[in-house]
C-alpha cells in the first residue's frame, strides 16, 4: 500500500540520508569546542605576549581573534550538515530497449 503512495519515480536513496540526531549535535558541539580553545588559546597567548612585552601588533590580531571567534563558534555550531547528490537519477524518459515478443513458435501452438 505504502508503494501505492510514492509513485514509481521517487527513489530514496541512503547516501542523501541525514545523520541521527545524536550524531549531528556531537558533531556541533566538538566544533563549537574547538573554536572556543582556540579563542582561548588566542586570548592567554595575547595576554602573555603582552606580559612579556613581545610586538603589540601580534597582541592586537590575538585579541581581535579572541573576539571574533565566539561568533564564528555559534555560526559554525548551528549550520547543519546536508548531503546532496553529486549525479542525479535518470528519470523515466531513458528507457532501456525491451525485447519485444515473437510470433508464436510451432511449439507453443
Amino acid at each position: 500500500m505504502a508503494r501505492d503512495l510514492q509513485g514509481p519515480d521517487d527513489a530514496v536513496r541512503i547516501t542523501t540520508a541525514a545523520a541521527s540526531r545524536n550524531a549531528d549535535i556531537a558533531a556541533r558541539q566538538k566544533r563549537y569546542v574547538l573554536s572556543m580553545g582556540i579563542r582561548s588559546v588566542c586570548f592567554v597567548t595575547a595576554v602573555t605576549i603582552s606580559i612579556l612585552g613581545g610586538p603589540s601588533l601580534l597582541v592586537w590580531i590575538l585579541i581581535a581573534a579572541a573576539l571574533v571567534l565566539p561568533y564564528i563558534a555559534v555560526v559554525m555550531a548551528n549550520a547543519t550538515s546536508t548531503r546532496t547528490d553529486a549525479f542525479m537519477l535518470p528519470d523515466g524518459a531513458h528507457q532501456r530497449p525491451e525485447l519485444l515478443a515473437g510470433s508464436p513458435t510451432e511449439r507453443d501452438t
